[in-house]
């Protein structure tokens, strides 16, 4: 096995099987970040992820952190904090707020540079990237950004600035996406923290699988409206007749 150099010529990927197992998933080095190059990437399930200012790296690890919408974990602790829930819950509202926050971790690091957040707000404006804001008052105080690969979307970061704001996003979205026939959300690689959410892994081979059969499931174009999300309670409100 062995890293692909990508030809600025062409938007061809090698596939995802020959990716490395140490570091887990690393396929492929240089290409840029045009909304071309990173829809083709997106398409085949690759990502990129890489330092600001180094050789950009594409990845596909093995196996695939995903989370099922309705499988959406709710502790104890955050059933009691949604029956007082103090957040207003957006969809595209904010994209370019919510990724600068996303990229503002002064004491983690993070890969979002101005080019990657350029790239993706380019995504944004072209309609296949959608951020959820989370407010409490005037301020943003949590949210998510992702891209859209029809009923299956594919999680790229998430920040909180306070208690449990991120976590709401995510319920929000979870719901908000299930309505709509979204199936399935990609968060790449299991963490701690999404693991507590109700994300777990499966074969790379299966989410590809599964990729190439969302795909062909668009949802409609309401999905993606800039829109408040319901409040979110404990359990989701019974539908209306």
């Amino acid at each position: 096995m062995r890293i692909v150099k990508l030809s600025p010529q062409s938007l061809a990927f090698p596939s995802p099987e020959g990716a490395l197992r140490d570091p887990n998933g690393l396929l492929a080095i240089g290409g840029d970040l045009t909304a071309p190059r990173l829809l083709a990437a997106y398409e085949r399930g690759i990502f990129p992820w890489f330092s600001p200012g180094e050789a950009i790296l594409w990845w596909s690890p093995d196996p695939r952190a995903v989370l099922f919408p309705a499988q959406y974990h709710i502790s104890r602790s955050l059933k009691r904090f949604l029956n007082h829930n103090p957040f207003r819950i957006t969809l595209n509202h904010d994209f370019a707020a919510v990724i600068a926050a996303c990229a503002d971790r002064p004491h983690e690091g993070t890969w979002i540079g101005p080019e990657v957040q350029r790239a993706y707000l380019h995504l944004h404006r072209l309609g296949f990237a959608h951020s959820v804001e989370v407010w409490q008052g005037k301020a943003l105080v949590g949210g998510m950004y992702g891209v859209a690969q029809g009923a299956l979307f594919c999680g790229e970061s998430m920040f909180s600035r306070t208690t449990n704001a991120s976590k709401c996003a995510l319920l929000a979205f979870c719901r908000h996406f299930a309505a709509y026939g979204g199936e399935l959300i990609d968060c790449q690689v299991l963490n701690a923290h999404t693991a507590t959410l109700g994300a777990r892994e499966i074969p790379r081979r299966q989410f590809l699988q599964q990729l190439s059969n969302l795909q062909r499931k668009p949802l409609a174009p309401e999905c993606w409206a800039a829109q408040v999300l319901p409040p979110q309670q404990a359990e989701p409100p019974s539908p209306t007749n």
